[in-house]
């Protein structure tokens, strides 16, 4: 009788060309980059005298460091930001790769596009120069994040040498209450469990909770074991993702994608697998969940009140004292973006609270869609008249205020309830104070002006 593989195993021995005492010699078979690090690894290999070994499985696109304000050009906040984009539109095009490059409709965030143009695909090994890749495993593909030395052996050889990761299974039980949503259940995991829980495991998610999630939650979930010290996140794909890649730009069609259907129906783990770690949550336990602190483990519910265990250091920080209620919280700014929660699905939950609704005065509120056409799609339905009479900014696509690489920040002291990814000092800015949410989250603080319930504003 055959031993009863996890995901995770069936996808390592499929792509192993070769296996080493600590890992093994893993097949890639897709390539993304972005323009703060894609064009120094195309440039570092034709320098070398290499070329891209396989240039129809390498994208790349402008999302980083590109500005987000209507109109944008090359030109950036970023002092160096024109030279990232120029360099990366210059190398992709002598690499013969395809370049979602401002203007273009493809374009967006790499995590983003990558599913909606179904680049990734169930069962596919894929890197990129980027924290959360991991992202991507929402449709039961193998994807993780690298440096630009190891893209450019990607790129040149299909292959990386790949230290064999353990695995993890965190089953989610029952599921979600109304109101709460993946990214509360993200949350609620990291403040549990430690930002050190999934270090050096491929987490994958399982459970009824999770199997209900639509798609695009699932990614949302995904995304923050980066925050939670995983190498990758991975969720077996079912028919909801053969619905949702069905007809993208990249999916297989015709014969190609019958077949492809019966191998991904294969993709799960076995019964009676065996995981190094096992991890339980009861959905029950899931509230709207946001962070405190400057970790994204340093998470509550929203609720809830500052622990009275929490570090001086976070405190001095945030500008908090332990045992402040966080509801109620006055704040400057509210943002809604990056590749965790700035999906078609992200801002239609958005503006149902919005609509007919306006932000408080005082408060600044940007909405950076997640990609192009997740923008047009939004405009389509009439969904950026509602955050634009709402007081929103609208912005283009693009990482934008996720992160202060960018060059353009909220202020010193300013605090901010973000649908992003982390809450580090001064990740969205010199000395600013970041709360992580959900979109309802943050939409709610930005018509209250100070950290609110979206369930509460719901029932006015």
């Amino acid at each position: 009788m055959a031993e009863p593989l996890t995901l995770f195993e069936k996808l390592w021995r499929a792509h192993r060309v070769a296996a080493l005492p600590d890992g093994g010699l893993i097949l890639i078979d897709r390539v993304l980059l972005h323009e703060r690090t894609g064009g120094i690894a195309l440039r570092s290999l034709a320098e070398a005298g290499r070329s891209v070994a396989a240039p129809d499985q390498v994208f790349a696109t402008m999302d980083h460091v590109v500005d987000t304000l209507p109109g944008r050009t090359d030109r950036t906040i970023m002092p160096t930001g024109t030279d990232f984009i120029r360099a990366t539109r210059q190398e992709a095009l002598a690499a013969g790769i395809t370049l979602f490059d401002i203007g273009d409709p493809g374009q967006g965030i790499v995590h983003v596009i990558s599913p909606e143009q179904a680049i990734v695909l169930p069962g596919v090994t894929l890197v990129c120069p980027d924290s959360h890749t991991c992202t991507q495993g929402a449709l039961g593909a193998l994807a993780w994040g690298i440096g630009s030395t190891e893209a450019e052996h990607a790129l040149a050889t299909r292959t990386l040498r790949v230290l064999k990761p353990r695995t993890m299974r965190v089953t989610v039980s029952g599921r979600l209450a109304s109101g709460a949503t993946a990214k509360d259940l993200a949350l609620h995991i990291l403040a549990r469990f430690g930002s050190a829980g999934g270090k050096g495991h491929v987490v994958e998610y399982a459970g009824e909770a999770v199997e209900a999630l639509e798609v695009e939650a699932r990614m949302t979930l995904c995304n923050m074991a980066t925050e939670f010290s995983a190498f990758s996140a991975i969720i077996a794909p079912d028919e909801k993702v053969f619905a949702y890649l069905e007809g993208r730009a990249h999916a297989p069609k015709a014969e190609a994608w019958d077949q492809a259907i019966g191998y991904w129906r294969t993709l799960r783990s076995d019964e009676g697998a065996l995981f190094d770690a096992e991890l339980s949550v009861d959905a029950a336990d899931i509230v709207p969940t946001i962070s405190w602190g400057t970790s994204p483990q340093d998470s509550v519910a929203l609720d809830s009140i500052v622990p009275a265990d929490a570090p001086e250091r976070a405190l001095g920080y945030m500008g908090l004292e332990a045992g402040t209620p966080l509801l109620g919280l006055p704040i400057d700014a509210a943002f809604i973006g990056s590749c965790t929660n700035a999906r078609l699905s992200d801002l239609r939950r958005a503006a149902a609270i919005l609509r007919g609704r306006h932000v408080a005065d005082g408060v600044r509120a940007i909405c950076v869609p997640g990609s192009t056409a997740v923008k047009a799609a939004a405009e389509a339905e009439g969904l950026d008249v509602v955050f634009r009479a709402a007081g929103f900014e609208w912005r283009e696509s693009g990482c934008s205020m996720c992160f202060f690489s960018g060059g353009e920040s909220f202020g010193a002291q300013e605090r901010v309830v973000t649908s992003t990814n982390r809450n580090f000092e001064s990740r969205q800015g010199p000395g600013t104070r970041s709360h992580l949410a959900s979109p309802e989250t943050v939409a709610a603080s930005a018509i209250a002006g100070r950290i609110a319930d979206p369930r509460v504003l719901e029932a006015i």
